[in-house]
């Protein structure tokens, strides 16, 4: 039976005391952030400029003065080894050479005018040789990729739902915030000013659950299943032998459209999870860090998909299509993701990436090995992830229960203090091809000392 004294194996005690602690530590060594922290409320609400930031777990914010590769500079002077990496934003490390080299070329001929350049024409034949020969538009984030992607699939199945997982993670698309209560499709709780019922418009199953896809599917209602191809953006959760090749199998015989959204799972390897797996959705969307850091995202359609939309297209009535942003595809766009693509998410790259992460992990799950704790870490190519629980996971639902905010907090905390930040939602650390081995050592040590106080 589990002490009420214990969570996850760590005594509450020694964990309060730590967060404690370390709460002190940070606030007393990051003063000129502190201060320059203190009025922020006057100008952004909350005092910050995008809500989420409030989800880090300092005292105050620490104010970032530069970024180079895998290293972040405060203004306090300190030096941060970075596996956040602005949470994928920047996986392939911060202002690659060739990102910054293009932007500042770009930038003395115009940042936006609504035309396509030169580039755009290379841009879109570079994402097809990486990913695939889908049919490509540009958005500027992976939630208006997917949105559209989503205005696609029901446009050309005339179906009016979208199956989702519990707990995936699409960006902000309304029509995802659902969840399962009773095994009911329900809205996710929390939802600011939501007025909708969104079971109108999705419905939601458990990841792995083939039996409950096909049941959806079944209905006859579906334009589409959207997923990830593994659960992030919480504790991340793998598909389970042949899942994701079902999901294909299923949406072909429902007549739905597999949507499969790579925003995090380029982690992966060269092409993404669909490139290394041999995946083949109708519609494949990739954002975040595709452009280097430059907000960015990309949503193709195959080619049997693209005649189809093409048909909607021309046959629906003349108005707004209620798809497109003014300035997406711009040419600064165009411009860094020609850079990223031939230059910065190379075969060479990720072969780096992917040894450093395999030496984290183990690192990792030798220092959880010797202080005998229920947890255990696992990896998606340069995407690491240790979990307060045991493993594996095989849902959303196990994967919220397995969240401990308490122990998570301390330790990123304390991390953050021994120089070393991670992803502050989850526990997530991703390796760049400008990660040295030497800071995923001092990850690895770093994290050792810390369990080794905690279980003392």
């Amino acid at each position: 039976m589990t002490s009420p004294s214990l969570i996850a194996g760590i005594d509450a005690g020694k964990l309060q005391a730590l967060a404690q602690r370390e709460a002190r530590r940070f606030a007393a060594t990051r003063p000129k952030s502190a201060r320059a922290m203190a009025n922020a409320d006057q100008v952004y609400l909350d005092g910050v400029p995008m809500h989420w930031m409030k989800d880090w777990p300092m005292p105050h914010l620490p104010l970032v003065a530069q970024a180079e590769g895998a290293l972040i500079t405060d203004i306090d002077g300190y030096q941060i080894n970075d596996f956040c990496l602005g949470d994928t934003g920047s996986m392939f490390g911060h202002s690659p050479k060739p990102v910054a080299k293009a932007i500042r070329a770009q930038a003395r001929k115009g940042l936006t005018y609504m035309l396509p350049t030169e580039a755009a024409l290379e841009a879109g034949q570079l994402l097809s040789d990486v990913f695939g020969p889908y049919r490509w538009q540009i958005a500027t984030t992976a939630t208006d990729a997917n949105r559209f992607a989503l205005r696609v699939a029901r446009a050309v199945t005339g179906r009016p739902k979208v199956l989702v997982f519990n707990g995936c993670y699409h960006g902000t698309v309304d029509d995802i915030f659902v969840t399962l209560k009773d095994g009911k499709t329900v809205n996710r709780a929390g939802l600011l000013g939501q007025v909708t019922d969104l079971s109108t418009l999705a419905v939601c199953a458990e990841f792995n659950d083939l039996a409950a896809v096909e049941a959806a599917l079944a209905q006859g209602d579906l334009a589409a299943i959207l997923t990830e191809p593994v659960l992030t953006n919480s504790c991340m959760v793998l598909p389970a032998p042949d899942f994701l090749e079902g999901l294909r199998r299923l949406a072909t015989q429902y007549g739905s459209l597999l949507i499969l959204d790579e925003t995090h799972t380029i982690s992966t390897g060269y092409g993404g999870y669909c490139g290394v797996h041999g995946l083949q959705p109708d519609i494949f969307v990739v954002g975040k860090c595709v452009a280097g850091g430059l907000p960015t995202a990309a949503w193709g359609l195959n080619a049997t998909t693209a005649i189809r939309y093409q048909a909607a297209n021309a046959n629906r009535p003349a108005g707004h299509s209620g798809m497109g942003t003014t300035l997406s595809a711009n040419p600064l766009q165009f411009a860094c993701l020609c850079a990223t693509l031939s230059q910065v998410m190379t075969r060479q790259a990720y072969a780096h990436m992917d040894h450093l992460a395999q030496r984290l992990l183990d690192g990792l799950t030798q220092a959880i090995t010797t202080h005998a704790l229920p947890w255990h870490a696992l990896r998606v190519g340069a995407r690491v992830e240790f979990i307060c629980a045991p493993g594996p996971l095989h849902n959303g639902a196990e994967a919220a229960l397995a969240h401990q905010p308490q122990i998570e907090a301390a330790l990123h905390m304390a991390l953050l203090n021994r120089g070393c930040l991670i992803a502050p939602f989850h526990n997530m650390m991703l390796i760049s091809p400008a990660t040295k081995r030497r800071q995923v050592d001092t990850l690895i040590a770093t994290f050792a000392e810390i369990l080794s106080e905690l279980t003392a």
